[in-house]
């Protein structure tokens, strides 16, 4: 990625969209085959032999049928799974999408040139905004280099979801409003939202043509940070969207019926670039600690947190930083780029703005101010109340592991993300006596509008291994050969996910076409070792590797017994991010300490 930083290019960010291969299908013998393998960790002799029955059949029967259709599906659309995965995966689901769905991440710039200090948080905020925006321009002029693996290019699309975009609550399935145009195209909206103690502001960032500089941009923040400290707090309706996801929607009606022009308001807020949090909180962070960095920004103040927002900007008071990001619209190697990119400028520029202090005559940020009534408030309290509640039962712990990194492993020939993963599946072993079905994110980028697949790190080689290492008996010859076999396992898995030929999203367009047809559910399904191993989003370990920069992040795990572990890999150390649910006997930590 370091490679991948914007710099002048002769090509265009999305120009090689139309020439992307389409998603392909994989063979249905290919995939249950493969399912197959992955339940092997999860059942004995007798209870594999009955899913292998139970797969044959399907393979045979309604199986083979359900694929058939599925190819259908494929010849009439680049990539059959996009809108069936952007429903499924998000906007059907009614739980609170702040903490449930979204993701979100500390900045790393405490790590050079700002570590946290207290009234620098305008100051730094002016600069840090002042890096986006100009990612923003890049954008629009399609200046951002295209993303590749050797000479092939990957796909670009969820880059267009970046700035401008945000979710609409709907009663039984939500939407995503995307405003945002390259220059190109033509108009893109030019103003920001700034959220501050229960109030909002916007303004636009563009003056006579040209980008506002740090130091507008300072004076604008300051005005906004000034009102907001020196009178009442506002309403908080920005908590609104951190409730369930009908409930918001009604909420949402109901506030616009109370007058026309929050319709307006809140259009304002769905089309701006992003939104800007003023947080007053100081989280303590160090490059070995970021803990509770982490957990602020994934869950922080609701008042000032736009949870439907593509993008949410934080600023904490003592200058550190984190962005809140909804899912729906793309995935997190977008917003990794972007801070990637601004602690990259940050670091050039030593943590300063060296040019003109002048400040033009730019008017000053318009206050969105809403009508509400004794409902409305109530639906606010409310929102925060079980918000509050459900971040409260969240444990997040986000370490570096310093005594060795990617340097190492690679000298020793072996893959830095298959070591985190066999790592991961060893310590839960330990901790649990049994195996974790293991959710990867895999990316399939190769194809037009491809965002992820399953890899299910949770191999039986992966578990012969950790087996291995239990047993005091085995030499250490034996741990070997079995650990290079997991290694060959996962390596051989991610390859072959990446090139469209996992089997999870497979068998759920199979799912899919067999609810659209009005069909039973498939035994496939039902029979408890699909669940057992995973299937239907019932992963105990959800994983996902950042990336090879210095950006960290983090999501709630998918299942309530289980964890999110995200880690990024770096020359020297892994930065380990593991979340929990506290009200989980299993996974608590404190039980588990105990225990241990």
């Amino acid at each position: 990625m370091e490679n991948q930083l914007a710099k002048s290019t002769e090509e265009r960010t999305f120009q090689y969209q139309d020439s992307l291969p389409s998603l392909p299908v994989p063979s249905l013998e290919e995939s249950l085959k493969k399912y197959l393998d992955s339940v092997k960790p999860f059942a004995n002799k007798e209870e594999y032999k009955k899913t292998e029955e139970i797969v044959q059949k399907f393979q045979d029967g309604i199986g083979r049928k359900l694929h058939q259709k599925l190819l259908e599906r494929a010849k009439g659309k680049r990539n059959w799974l996009e809108e069936w995965w952007l429903n499924v995966a998000y906007l059907d689901v009614r739980l609170p999408s702040q903490l449930n769905v979204n993701f979100a991440g500390p900045a790393p710039h405490i790590e050079h040139y700002w570590p946290p200090k207290e009234g620098t948080q305008l100051e730094r905020g002016s600069i840090c905004l002042w890096h986006n925006l100009n990612y923003w321009q890049l954008l629009r002029k399609e200046k951002v280099p295209v993303h590749k693996v050797g000479n092939n290019p990957l796909d670009m699309n969820q880059f267009q979801m970046l700035f401008s975009t945000c979710k609409i609550p709907g009663i039984t399935r939500d939407s995503v409003m995307n405003y945002f145009r390259t220059e190109s195209e033509g108009h893109s909206p030019a103003h920001l939202t700034v959220l501050c103690r229960g109030r909002v502001f916007v303004f636009d960032v563009m003056h006579e043509g040209c980008l506002m500089t740090p130091p507008e941009i300072h004076r604008q923040l300051t005005y906004i940070h000034k009102k907001c400290h020196s009178e009442p707090d506002g309403p908080g309706i920005a908590a609104l969207t951190s409730e369930e996801r009908t409930q918001w929607a009604k909420a949402r009606e109901y506030l616009i019926s109370l007058d026309p022009e929050n319709l307006t308001r809140l259009e304002k807020i769905q089309s701006s670039l992003l939104v800007y949090s003023i947080e007053d909180s100081s989280p303590h962070v160090t490059p070995e600690d970021y803990s509770q960095a982490t957990s602020m920004t994934l869950i922080g103040d609701p008042t000032v947190r736009w949870g439907d927002k593509s993008y949410n900007l934080v600023s904490f008071s003592n200058g550190v930083f984190g962005c809140s990001c909804d899912h729906s619209p793309f995935d997190a190697m977008v917003t990794v780029n972007i801070s990637h990119y601004v602690d990259e400028k940050i670091l050039e520029n030593e943590g300063k703005w060296k040019g003109s202090e002048k400040v033009r005559n730019i008017s000053l940020p318009e206050e969105l101010v809403f009508t509400v009534d004794d409902k409305i408030l109530n639906n606010i309290n409310q929102a925060k109340a079980q918000y509050l509640k459900q971040a409260s039962d969240l444990q997040i712990v986000a370490y570096a592991f310093t005594s060795f990194g990617k340097k190492l492993t690679k000298k020793k020939k072996l893959h830095p993300d298959t070591f985190v993963q066999l790592a991961l599946q060893l310590a839960y072993y330990r901790l649990h006596g049994r195996p974790g079905s293991c959710y990867e994110t895999a990316m399939t980028r190769y194809f037009y509008h491809g965002r992820t697949e399953t890899m299910r790190s949770c191999t039986i080689e992966a578990v012969r291994w950790c087996q291995s290492m239990q047993d005091p008996s085995t030499t250490l010859l034996e741990r070997e050969q079995k650990m290079l076999q997991a290694f060959a396992k996962h390596d051989k898995m991610m390859t072959d996910c990446s090139a469209g030929k996992g089997f999870d999203r497979h068998l759920l367009g199979l799912l899919l076409i067999a609810k659209e047809e009005g069909l039973p559910v498939p035994e496939l399904f039902t029979d408890p070792f699909f669940s057992k191993s995973g299937g239907g989003g019932n992963f105990v370990l959800s994983t996902s590797l950042v990336g090879y920069a210095r950006v960290l992040g983090v999501a709630v795990p998918m299942v309530h017994n289980g964890y999110g572990f995200f880690y990024n890999i770096r020359d020297d150390r892994f930065n380990v991010t593991s979340v929990a649910w506290r009200s989980c006997p299993e996974t608590d930590a404190e039980k588990l300490v105990r225990q241990t």
